[in-house]
């Protein structure tokens, strides 16, 4: 079994990377979809990216509690993408609201992530995770939007250091990091 992180920036081919791993690894695979259609131009691409995924794959919709989900619904799954980590930390920021305590959102966060990393080490399935990399650019001019790039970090940290490759991609260009 192995644990891949894929993270990059937007439209950098880190879902066609996850898929194309998945076809490579063979077997039944668990497609655990974060997304959430809150609008026409979400729902667009939920559907695209529904119509790339091999018909066979299982499709798992969770916007928290992963670790929980993914447990309950792993029966002879070889691999289990999760795509992407990126919306389920905008989900956990919903569901509190703008004025949320910081400390509040934090604490989802980590025990989010932690419910998932107890997952993967109970699973014998690969997992291929999917995230961005918003850390990049400028910094951001409100408290929320940097609130929700630290804790992503943070989230993408705690994944890395858990996982056994981390590749980052550029341009559809996957660089191995770890």
């Amino acid at each position: 079994m192995k644990r891949i992180l894929l993270t990059g920036g937007a439209r950098s081919g880190k879902s066609r990377l996850a898929q194309e791993l998945a076809v490579e690894a063979g077997g039944q695979v668990l497609f655990v979809a974060t997304a959430t259609a809150g609008d026409d131009d979400m729902r667009k691409r939920i559907e695209g990216h529904r119509q790339v995924r091999p018909k066979d794959w299982k499709t798992l919709e969770a916007t928290i509690h992963l670790g929980r989900q993914i447990a309950q619904n792993n029966v002879g799954f070889k691999t289990i993408i999760i795509d992407c980590i990126t919306l389920l930390i905008n989900n956990i920021f919903e569901q509190y609201g703008a004025n949320a305590k910081a400390e509040t959102v934090e604490k989802a966060v980590v025990e989010e992530i932690e419910e998932l990393v107890d997952c993967m080490k109970k699973s014998r399935a690969n997992f291929i995770i999917v995230t961005n990399e918003v850390g990049l650019g400028i910094v951001p001019g409100d408290p929320v939007s940097r609130l929700y790039r630290d804790l992503l970090g943070k989230a993408n940290q705690a994944l890395a250091a858990r996982v056994d490759e981390v590749f980052l991609l550029v341009a559809g260009i996957p660089i191995k990091a770890k």
